[in-house]
């Protein structure tokens, strides 16, 4: 719990500031994403460095535009897929390349996000829902219990905490909507985000089921890697981004 109230202030704090502390911390989370991918698909440490120096290239030009002066969003993205490419043609280990997208697409949605005139309440919103669908499953799930989501995969989860997970989400985002102004696209999306957190969860406990490990690393106390945190926010923050870039393909 400890680990967990750090980890979420921490994540506040560089969210409110924005600019270079938000993205310094989408670089770190990102990079030791990737360790832990590269881990989890078996590589030496050789390999493992240079995925992450792969990906270092995208990540640069994420950084805000107070320090590479121009953002080109399209440039960047198209960078992302030629890193995983770069390490396509250089290990011949195509899920190892998937990691390039896992960890930095998660990362380059955030920062556009950020950048909107109304960011802190669209980051925050992606970020929250994420959070309240972890805490409403895990206390619903242990206190109703029930059968189980999926035993194969993930023998601790239950449907009744997919259920706490995705309520307690959607409520976070009916304050957020009805407080501060979320637009109701957002409100609406936010139980189909929290069940898209919930498959990201399932898919990451898959990835150590395959690989035969607890956890994705051990940097963080009483919670494994941070990919063990984040794993509910890959697939959340592109879509969350889509939904905030929403009226700009309308303008």
């Amino acid at each position: 719990m400890i680990a967990s109230v750090g980890m979420i202030v921490v994540a506040s704090l560089a969210l409110t500031l924005g600019g270079i502390a938000f993205w310094v911390l989408g670089v770190v989370a990102a990079l030791f994403m990737m360790a832990e991918w590269s881990m989890l698909q078996g590589v030496d440490a050789k390999t493992k460095r240079m995925t992450q120096f792969a990906l270092s290239v995208p990540l640069a030009l994420m950084a805000p535009a107070s320090l590479i002066l121009v953002i080109h969003d399209f440039f960047t993205l198209g960078l992302l897929v030629g890193a995983a490419f770069f390490v396509v043609i250089t290990t011949r280990k195509p899920k190892l390349a998937l990691g390039i997208l896992y960890c930095g697409l998660p990362v380059f949605a955030l920062m556009i996000i950020r950048r909107q005139d109304e960011g802190i309440l669209f980051t925050l919103w992606a970020l929250s829902l994420v959070w309240a669908c972890d805490i409403g499953a895990f206390f619903t799930g242990r206190t109703l219990g029930g059968p189980k989501l999926a035993p194969v995969i993930s023998p601790n989860k239950t449907w009744s905490g997919l259920i706490g997970g995705v309520v307690l989400a959607g409520a976070v985002a009916a304050v957020l909507h009805m407080q501060y102004g979320l637009p109701m696209r957002m409100t609406l999306a936010t139980p189909v985000l929290a069940v898209l957190a919930q498959m990201g969860d399932l898919y990451e406990s898959w990835l150590k089921r395959v690989a035969g490990v607890k956890d994705s690393g051990n940097i963080l106390p009483g919670h494994g890697g941070v990919m063990d945190r984040l794993d509910g926010l890959v697939p959340v923050a592109p879509v969350a981004a889509f939904l905030v870039l929403l009226p700009h393909f309308y303008a």
